[in-house]
């Protein structure tokens, strides 16, 4: 018979906490993360515990120890998916970090493509809305994504159908207007070459590699609430969480 994961270690479990405040961009690169005695006596636990949990996101590549000054978050590019945007919205009422901003190159009705009548669970050639952005940084663009949502909530949430920023984020809006609440996501993710469209938004050569996430959020009831389509260019790392091998 399947057996109940337990709890992770109390190591991981502090370890996962300061890895989402960096991938939220809550502590962003060169900020100092809480010393061993800071965690011991924040999370109640020993030392070494506290001792391994820095080892833990030093092993990911996160943070790096410097003699006799602490240790600091590592100035790496990272693409912050849709889990860090929500948390970050939900904490702090702000979807993006300092520097980064959205642009939003068109908003709407569209007959929507197959997949997305898939993942709203609609039929085909569906009339639905959609919101597509280029977020950028100090550097330029770093992701490209398209959100589709079904014609009931395009019905009731108007701000959807503007070229204008949602400053609490697109999905936090949702939820506020049609009092549906996103309760888990799922994600798909793969590897190809950009299209012609994504490489101009980009500003990558034809035919660069791209990552492309499908992400579908499902409300309290199991029902799709949101369909978005990410793209992210090549050279920038995504985290996942880590699991247990046996």
């Amino acid at each position: 018979m399947p057996q109940i994961e337990e709890a992770q270690p109390k190591y991981l479990q502090i370890a996962y906490f300061i890895r989402d405040q960096i991938l939220r961009g809550d502590l962003r690169p060169g900020d100092e993360v809480p010393s061993e005695r800071q965690l011991a006596a924040d999370w109640k636990v020993s030392r070494p515990t506290a001792a391994r949990s820095l080892e833990a996101l030093s092993h990911q590549g996160l943070v790096e120890k410097r003699q006799g000054s602490g240790t600091f978050v590592r100035n790496l590019e990272v693409n912050r998916r849709a889990r860090e945007l929500y948390g970050r919205a939900r904490q702090t009422g702000k979807i993006y970090t300092r520097g980064e901003y959205a642009v939003i190159t068109s908003a709407g009705w569209l007959e929507a493509p197959d997949h997305v009548t898939e993942a709203l669970g609609l039929g085909k050639g569906c009339r639905v809305v959609h919101r597509r952005r280029v977020t950028n940084n100090q550097d330029g663009p770093i992701t490209l994504s398209t959100s589709w949502f079904a014609p009931d909530i395009g019905q009731r949430a108007p701000k959807l159908l503007d070229a204008e920023r949602i400053q609490e984020g697109t999905l936090m809006y949702v939820e506020s207007v049609t009092g549906r609440r996103g309760s888990y996501a799922e994600d798909r993710m793969c590897a190809r070459s950009a299209t012609d469209e994504e490489a101009a938004d980009l500003r990558l050569e034809s035919g660069s590699a791209v990552l492309i996430v499908h992400h579908v959020v499902f409300d309290l009831q199991d029902r799709p609430l949101e369909f978005a389509e990410a793209t992210y260019p090549s050279q920038r790392w995504v985290f996942e969480q880590g699991y247990p091998l046996t």
